[in-house]
């Protein structure tokens, strides 16, 4: 994800990967620091091979990357996807925020014609 433009295809695997409960906490875990899958793999009650499984949407998606330290092979959050699709959401903020005004503008002029 290293320009700005995000393609729908990529939209597509974020929102994927962050449909899933056990994919967010996942990151939520990772949010705090990189870990091991098998300390993933702990809170989840899930096998090491789903927890590899759930990663490997996450890859995709560009969610999380593995490192290499040794004998290990630390998963850590990659912030930049997840911004991506703030800004995609965020682009129709303007949307909702119109919907909102003119629902509070009705809901102030009902209250006029109680009076």
């Amino acid at each position: 994800m290293e320009s700005d433009i995000v393609t729908a295809e990529q939209l597509d695997r974020i929102f994927g990967a962050l449909a899933d409960p056990t994919r967010r906490a996942m990151l939520a875990q990772l949010a705090h620091g990189e870990s091991t899958v098998n300390a993933l793999v702990e809170p989840s009650g899930l096998s090491q091979p789903t927890v590899s499984k759930h990663l490997k949407i996450l890859e995709q998606a560009g969610l999380v990357s593995r490192g290499r330290a040794a004998q290990t092979r630390p998963v850590r959050l990659e912030a930049a996807p997840l911004e991506a699709a703030a800004r995609w959401i965020d682009h129709y903020k303007a949307f909702w925020t119109t919907s909102y005004d003119r629902l509070d503008t009705y809901l102030q002029d009902l209250k006029g014609e109680d009076i």
